[in-house]
């Protein structure tokens, strides 16, 4: 019913952050307690961020993004080479915003489907005008953390090789690891499993 669901989404946070993300898997894998946390994200600054308050918030949102997966996942993350340290990331930003999965299984997979060439910048737009009737606050929202979403979802699906960069927004099959479609169907993730055999 509309009015009772809401989006939950940290997508103004930033793109997939892959080198920050494998500070933040070490940490969970690691089972830092809060002391830890603050020594490593602030102290320390292992995110490598000009302000502490910038480095808090993309530790929550990384924090955020990996709690949704298993240990498993974060070892991946963290041990494995930059294409699977990607995709765990872009894993873990899909199982944290149900809007991005949306959008990939509507827009990107329709896109594919049709062997449309590229994507374009008011696709994103037109979704979110869409989804609005499901969730009345996206109306709410302000024009430019709207445009500002849609620049991180595109960065993302390049920085995840779904486009060949985020500027041309020309499409390319999504190309996932043995080792993510194992994750993925041994810890039962079914719809984000599913939608990333929709992106080819």
């Amino acid at each position: 019913m509309t009015g009772f669901f809401s989006y939950n989404s940290d997508l103004i946070g930033g793109g997939l952050m892959v080198r920050e993300s494998r500070a933040v898997a070490d940490l969970l894998l690691s089972n830092a307690d809060e002391g830890q946390w603050h020594q490593a994200i602030i102290i320390d600054n292992r995110l490598q961020k000009n302000r502490p308050a910038t480095a808090k918030r993309a530790g929550q949102a990384i924090r955020k993004r990996l709690e949704k997966l298993e240990p498993p996942f974060w070892q991946a993350l963290r041990d494995g080479d930059d294409q699977l340290a990607t995709q765990v990331s872009f894993c873990a930003a899909m199982a944290r915003n149900l809007l991005l999965v949306e959008f990939l299984e509507s827009v990107v997979a329709d896109a594919f489907l049709t062997h449309a060439e590229s994507l374009q910048a008011y696709q994103w737009d037109e979704f979110l005008a869409e989804r609005a009737h499901r969730d009345e606050a996206i109306a709410g929202w302000a024009d430019s953390s709207k445009r500002k979403m849609g620049q991180v979802v595109y960065r993302m699906l390049a920085e995840v090789s779904i486009l060949a960069s985020s500027r041309s927004r020309k499409l390319q099959p999504l190309l996932l690891r043995p080792e993510v479609k194992s994750l993925l169907e041994t810890y039962q993730h079914v719809r984000l499993s599913a939608c990333c055999r929709q992106l080819r």
